[in-house]
């Protein structure tokens, strides 16, 4: 099983100190995360991408270029890639280049992100997302796959005789979670194309989370994927530790109250009773971590939030230091100790999809059973 953290990249003030680090500050200190998950044993960074503030992301492909650079064995990717307003042609490219420079080391997650006015900004109507998130992927796709690409769609000019450059790392293209808290359409997608589904639960109850990741397993068993307790799942949280409860709480209170994305809302006790966040001991973080399989089954990849709020950096990173060094180690056995043999016990990867060889699904610009229903007028709803 793979654990990461993702970062939103967000510049807030320290509420406890009244300080605002500078952008430079914060884009610094996010690849000193990068690095300190390479350190302490973690496999995945995963960055968001935002271009509105106080985030800082808006180039997701330099921060992972730059840190595929100074890091050996990290995955790395995004928390969220912008389907619905970058430019699928753009996306091949950037990505492909990526995966270059990273040797593989590379997936990405599409999603549509929580900024509504980021549609207008870039040309796009938010009234569009859910087509323009199905249309754009399936371009990504086939630039990923076919060589010489003529196309044409509802949402950007056509293409014709045009080559995506450079062409994929050893023309297997990286590995794809589609994100999504909220729409089914979203987790029908990932299925559609046996593609990985991601819902960061980090703002839902149990509940929601269950019912989204159970529609995903169902539909990627439908498309004759697999079983659908062998669909690829992923889930982001928070956590917050110390020594005991009641110190990790004092310490992480003020900056909960005062987050960009959920302060000034629900209590502390009333979001960690309700979401996965968890403030508290290593024990009790790995005591919850555990129950997310009992709610969605065997999964393969949990990512945590670690540097959201304000929290100052040597904060982040002794924070990072205790995930890796005590929480991680006991996750991973355990989890493995409980997982059937025949579900995956991680994402695919370069090296496995590379080995999986050309003529694998995962190359196929539409798989193979759903363009069989297509033809046989099957039922895809």
């Amino acid at each position: 099983m793979q654990f990461g953290i993702f970062t939103v990249g967000d510049v807030t003030t320290d509420p406890t100190t009244g300080r605002t680090p500078s952008e430079a500050e914060r884009i610094a200190a996010m690849v000193a995360i990068g690095e300190k998950a390479e350190e302490v044993g973690l496999d995945v960074f995963a960055t968001g991408e935002h271009h509105n503030p106080p985030f800082v992301p808006s180039s997701p492909t330099t921060l992972l270029g730059y840190l595929a650079a100074r890091t050996e064995h990290l995955i790395l990717s995004t928390a969220t890639t912008l389907i619905t307003t970058n430019d699928p042609v753009k996306i091949a490219e950037d990505f492909a280049m990526l995966q270059h420079l990273a040797g593989g080391r590379v997936d990405l997650m599409m999603g549509r992100g929580n900024t509504g006015p980021v549609y207008p900004w870039f040309g796009k109507d938010i009234r569009d997302g859910i087509p323009l998130a199905v249309e754009n992927y399936h371009l990504l796709r086939t630039l990923w796959r076919e060589r010489v690409v003529d196309w044409e769609g509802k949402f950007r000019t056509p293409l014709q005789g045009f080559t995506a450059t450079p062409a994929p790392l050893d023309g297997t293209p990286p590995f794809v979670w589609h994100g999504s808290i909220r729409s089914p359409e979203i987790a029908e997608q990932a299925a559609y194309y046996g593609d990985g589904f991601f819902h960061n639960n980090i703002f839902w109850n149990k509940e929601h989370t269950e019912q989204m990741v159970r529609l995903y397993r169902q539909r990627y068993e439908h498309y004759g994927h697999g079983a659908a307790d062998q669909a690829i799942v992923g889930l982001g949280g928070q956590v917050f530790m110390a020594e005991t409860e009641a110190e990790a709480k004092k310490r992480f209170r003020p900056y909960f109250d005062n987050a960009p994305v959920y302060g000034h809302g629900p209590s502390l006790e009333d979001f960690t009773e309700l979401t996965p966040l968890t403030v508290g001991t290593p024990e009790q973080v790995i005591e919850r971590t555990l129950g997310f399989a009992d709610t969605v089954g065997d999964y393969q990849r949990q990512l945590f939030l670690m540097d959201h709020a304000g929290l100052p950096l040597q904060t982040v990173l002794e924070q990072i230091e205790i995930l890796g060094r005590e929480v991680v180690p006991v996750l991973r056995k355990e989890f493995e100790l409980r997982r059937p043999d025949h579900v995956p016990s991680d994402p695919p990867t370069h090296t496995s999809l590379v080995a999986a060889g050309p003529d694998s699904p995962h190359h196929l610009v539409e798989p193979a059973r759903a363009r069989v229903l297509a033809a046989n007028g099957g039922d895809e709803q």
